[in-house]
């Protein structure tokens, strides 16, 4: 029988929220105004309360490190004020922290990012024993350093940790964090191979197979979609690869089934913030991967999701329940399709 439960795996951090009057040229002062304050962070807590949001009836799981310190009091709390099970979170080291530098002349945000427990979490972590789950969703790679490290046998550390989630029937899912450089092609692949469940954004699927997604103006490389989606397979993943972006959702399943759902237009002034749209994307992908449903209905689930996180500044504030995101989306009119050479219908 499949476990009403999902663990979320990872980053645990806590973010350092630090308004000021412009940036300010090297070596120079700028003023913190008032307003500094502090919420949760990274995949664990974003998807992790997304999905109990969406999901009330199911169980999450977090799993990560954070520090024996008060921000590690307070990530635990702020999760578990949402219903998220905290009790197989580790404490270790210092938990981790972004500094966000929130520039309100230029509206630009800037992000000095401190590692701490987070770089410490690794398969000896987790007590196998007690997780239990249907799925279990790891991200992410690039910013888990003891899991992002060279394996002999399985490439990194994650794809052996993923490895053993498969042995144990538990499905498997990964995301990864956009930066800059070639660490991609090395430490991406290995953990696709042990991945059910692999779902990113338009970027981190172009520096992980090598076929961009963007073009030099910008716009969006609709013929390279298709092609992108097979290389993820071809790289090991086992049901779903699926890519996100502002001009919607795009996926397909083992059996090379294509499915996408375009953008969902927003009333005018409905959008207040843009912080963790993907990381809601990927949380309605997981509640519809383990509530049975298809990949279509999924790509839909997901964007709505990610379109009803935008109506609040924060990561989750705004996040509904699955019925509730689909029927506010449904409501603001037909998804503006994205026309992907090959397909007749490539959206909606």
């Amino acid at each position: 029988m499949k476990k009403n439960k999902i663990a979320v795996a990872g980053n645990i951090l806590v973010d350092h929220l630090y308004p000021i009057a412009g940036w300010p040229e090297r070596g120079q002062l700028t003023t913190i105004l008032d307003g500094i304050g502090q919420s949760v962070g990274g995949a664990v807590c974003n998807v992790g309360i997304d999905l109990k949001r969406l999901l009330p009836d199911t169980q999450i799981a977090a799993l990560g490190l954070v520090g024996e310190d008060e921000a590690g009091d307070f990530a635990l709390r702020e999760m578990e004020r949402e219903g998220v099970d905290v009790s197989l979170v580790g404490r270790q080291g210092v938990t981790s922290f972004t500094a966000v530098m929130s520039d309100t002349v230029s509206r630009e945000r800037t992000f000095f990012q401190y590692r701490g427990a987070n770089a410490l979490f690794s398969e000896d972590s987790i007590p196998w024993d007690a997780l239990d789950c249907d799925i279990l969703h790891v991200a992410y790679i690039l910013l888990l350093d003891a899991l992002d490290a060279e394996d002999a046998e399985y490439g990194t550390k994650l794809a052996r940790l993923l490895c053993h989630a498969k042995e144990r029937g538990i499905r498997t899912s990964v995301d990864v964090v956009s930066e800059t450089g070639e660490r991609f092609r090395r430490i991406v692949p290995p953990a696709l191979r042990y991945a059910d469940f692999c779902v990113i954004n338009e970027i981190e699927a172009g520096r992980t197979t090598g076929i961009e997604l963007r073009a030099a103006d910008g716009s969006l490389r609709t013929e390279n979609i298709r092609p992108c989606l097979k290389a993820l397979f071809g790289l090991g993943v086992g049901e779903w690869a699926v890519i996100h972006c502002p001009e919607g959702g795009f996926g397909m399943d083992r059996a090379g089934t294509f499915a996408s759902y375009g953008q969902i237009p927003t009333p005018e002034g409905y959008i207040r913030g843009k912080v963790g749209a993907g990381d809601a994307f990927c949380a309605g992908v997981l509640a519809a991967a383990h509530r049975g449903m298809t990949l279509a209905e999924a790509l839909k689930l997901g964007n709505a999701a990610a379109t009803v996180s935008l109506n609040a500044p924060g990561a989750t504030e705004a996040m509904r329940t699955a019925e509730e995101c689909l029927s506010i989306t449904d409501a603001f009119g037909e998804a503006v399709c994205v026309r992907i050479p090959g397909e007749e219908e490539a959206a909606k």
